[in-house]
């Protein structure tokens, strides 16, 4: 940044103002005056977590199943209901306007995703959603027209790798269509059966500059505002996500007759894998994460030597340099331990990578100010789980909000949040809408 720059944005920025309008405006009882309705928040989590559940209670709302598709009906009625205009775009996004006093400004839009994995839990992309939906419904009970129009926008497949996100900035590929969901469709075979239309995918790409700005509200899904006594998060980045699949080849040998020094053991050679990207994860510095989350071993019987093992391997960071230092040797090792054992180790990138995104830091500077104006503690961190927002940061400023998960526990079906805590995200992410609407 050139020193004039920086110096007209620190000047701003102490007197409170931005690009994005005051920053520090709310006024004697403002913060007090225009607050979300917990009971409608509460009741509709509930109401919306039956879409999908299971005899036993459980959730199954996975993106372009029977449970998801009732669930973005459910979720359209309301939207109609709330007096938005609802639509459909091409990659299944679900998008509901406001319109706003100036039809030639940008909109602000707002949502998050309301799919999940299976067996999750109830609040994941689900509170965001419905905090998005009760900022509308209170401008609507306090009869407030803003200035900018207002989109909520709910993406579609967040859970199967940003999909709806990720469509809506260009990044879905003619690859990307035909992988499989969760649930054994391809991509485009799921976004026709949520009323989306991928022969035309890019019909639904919005350019930089479209939006004026996106705000998501989200549980954080780990246990550091929880820890620390923190009611706020502030997210200032949003890691990427890169997937690897590992074939491991050996030879599928009799297990009683075939002497230890002369076996091909894939499954052994795996199993030194994961150890080795364990140590090279935590010999690095830095908040990176790596994980082995699936195995598969073939041809899978007890006296069988395992002859082909398939493994999945995910890494995370903020950083894309740090990412492919990580898997470089990650990689050299593996050929080392392929020496060793006597097998082939090969990988294959997957598509539909997720790249780090920080987040802006005007509206990084005007959730914290809006925060505090309602009285509560604040805490600048990353996001170690990746979010919708990471993929709109291509095209406009992005920020999120972070409220508490109990006992940092998400994707699961013990995943809960406070009452209290929903709503003090809900009424940080009202007052940061009407903050970035003033000019």
């Amino acid at each position: 940044m050139k020193r004039r720059t920086f110096l007209k944005n620190t000047s701003l920025a102490t007197v409170g103002l931005s690009a994005f309008g005051v920053m520090n405006t709310f006024g004697n009882g403002f913060g007090d005056t225009y607050k979300v309705n917990e009971q409608r928040i509460v009741s509709r989590i509930a109401e919306l977590a039956k879409f999908g559940q299971d005899a036993k209670g459980h959730g199954y709302r996975v993106a372009y199943t029977p449970g998801d598709i009732d669930g973005r009906a459910w979720f359209i009625n309301l939207m109609k209901n709330a007096g938005l205009e609802p639509t459909i775009d091409a990659a299944g996004n679900l998008i509901g306007k406001r319109k706003g006093k100036n039809p030639l400004l940008k909109p602000i839009a707002f949502g998050s995703h309301i799919d999940m994995v299976p067996d999750g839990g109830n609040y994941d992309g689900t509170l965001g959603s419905l905090a998005a939906l009760e900022v509308i419904e209170i401008l609507n009970e306090k009869k407030i027209t803003t200035e900018h129009p207002l989109e909520i926008i709910i993406f579609a497949n967040e859970e199967g790798g940003t999909i709806g996100s990720m469509a809506m900035v260009g990044g879905l590929t003619k690859e990307g269509l035909q992988q499989k969901s969760q649930m054994g469709l391809t991509m485009a075979e799921g976004i026709k059966a949520i009323g989306g239309n991928p022969a035309n995918i890019q019909a639904c790409i919005r350019k930089k500059g479209d939006l004026k700005a996106w705000l998501e509200l989200h549980i954080e899904q780990g246990g550091i505002l929880e820890q620390e006594n923190i009611e706020i998060g502030v997210v200032e980045g949003i890691v990427g996500i890169v997937h690897w699949e590992v074939t491991f080849e050996g030879f599928a040998n009799h297990a009683g007759t075939t002497p230890m020094k002369l076996r091909k053991d894939a499954l052994l050679a795996a199993s030194k894998f994961i150890t080795e990207i364990n140590e090279i994860a935590l010999k690095i510095e830095g908040h990176h994460v790596a994980t082995v989350g699936k195995i598969v071993a073939l041809p899978g019987a007890y006296n069988v030597i395992p002859g082909k093992v398939v493994l999945g391997l995910e890494i995370r960071d903020l950083s894309v340099e740090k990412i492919e230092l990580l898997f470089t040797q990650m990689e050299q090792r593996a050929k080392a331990i392929a020496a060793d054992t006597k097998t082939n180790i090969s990988f294959e990138r997957q598509a539909n990578e997720s790249k780090p995104a920080l987040t802006d830091k005007v509206l990084q500077q005007t959730i914290e100010k809006s925060a505090k104006a309602l009285g509560l503690t604040t805490k600048y961190m990353q996001s170690g789980a990746g979010h919708d927002s990471q993929e709109i940061a291509l095209i406009t400023p992005v920020a999120m909000i972070f409220v508490p998960s109990v006992g940092g526990i998400s994707h699961s079906f013990q995943e809960f949040t406070k009452t209290v805590d929903m709503v003090n995200g809900a009424n940080v992410l009202l007052q940061t809408v009407l903050a970035v609407d003033k000019r």
